[in-house]
């Protein structure tokens, strides 16, 4: 049975750093014989127990963050995930949410694993994941993180932090910015499945196809008018799902691609991202 006196300031002490509870910092240092260092690491350890046996919960709340680089030549958007909206709202898990982004912006890591093997206080950010499960006491992690890179990059959180998107414009300039942020609360409300036509998916395009065929013979069409009548009914998903061919929300009687050319001649959009929390 170790002697060794645990004074309370040495317990504030290394609650303060671990923000564990004040008992589990006790606890530690009673089991570490005073060494404050493997204190430390008996903390971590109890978080990476704590994660492990969290892994079968689900964490379907938690935090997206999306944010650029100054010079508005890249961002990032992140899904950060806990179990509860309780946690989710809690100001030290969006700031945590926030410094993975911010490391992100900094060392500009091009996958999610290569983010989760980046330095943050001297830990990588996978163990600092595995600590604060154990702090907080729920199943939390990443689970979603996109780059997107261009002439400038907007980003916008929508719905408090429920919803992140990044917009790429091929230009920069007097009320670009302005009408980036329209164009991304355009892809919030309206989760366009693809930039323009020709970025639709094979596979979506043939599958719009046949449920215009199937509801057009559900109709009593004769066969010969079939395709036609198939054509126009994809041109509308087309206007409907693509982001560049859509009604513009703040003015239905353009589409978003004549929007941005009004803003500035050729101004237009080359790649967006929209993270849901949980979708």
């Amino acid at each position: 049975m170790s002697t060794v006196q645990i004074s309370a300031a040495d317990v504030n002490k290394l609650r303060q750093q671990t923000g564990a509870g004040m008992m589990d910092c006790k606890k530690a240092l009673v089991e570490a014989n005073g060494d404050f260092e493997a204190a430390v690491d008996y903390l971590r350890k109890k978080g990476a127990k704590v994660a492990a046996s969290r892994q079968d919960r689900e964490s379907n709340e938690g935090v997206v963050i999306a944010k650029a680089t100054a010079d508005g030549k890249r961002g990032v958007v992140l899904e950060f995930n806990c179990e509860t909206d309780f946690v989710a709202k809690n100001a030290d898990f969006v700031e945590l949410a926030n410094k993975f982004a911010d490391l992100a912006i900094e060392q500009n890591p091009a996958t999610l694993e290569a983010l989760l093997a980046l330095t943050l206080n001297g830990a990588s950010v996978a163990d600092v994941i595995i600590e604060n499960t154990g702090k907080i006491g729920e199943k939390i992690g990443i689970s979603k993180y996109e780059v997107v890179e261009g002439e400038k990059v907007v980003p916008y959180i929508h719905s408090n932090y429920r919803l992140g998107v990044l917009v790429a414009l091929n230009q920069d300039g007097s009320g670009v910015d302005e009408a980036g942020k329209d164009v991304a609360m355009q892809i919030a409300a309206m989760n366009p499945v693809a930039l323009d036509k020709a970025d639709v998916d094979p596979h979506t395009i043939e599958r719009e196809i046949e449920i215009a065929k199937e509801q057009i013979r559900a109709e009593g069409k004769p066969e010969a008018m079939i395709e036609k009548i198939a054509a126009g009914k994809l041109n509308k998903f087309y206007k409907d799902s693509t982001l560049l061919n859509q009604e513009f929300v703040k003015d239905s009687s353009k589409s978003v691609s004549k929007f941005l050319d009004e803003t500035s001649k050729g101004l237009t959009v080359t790649a967006f991202k929209r993270v849901q929390l949980g979708a």
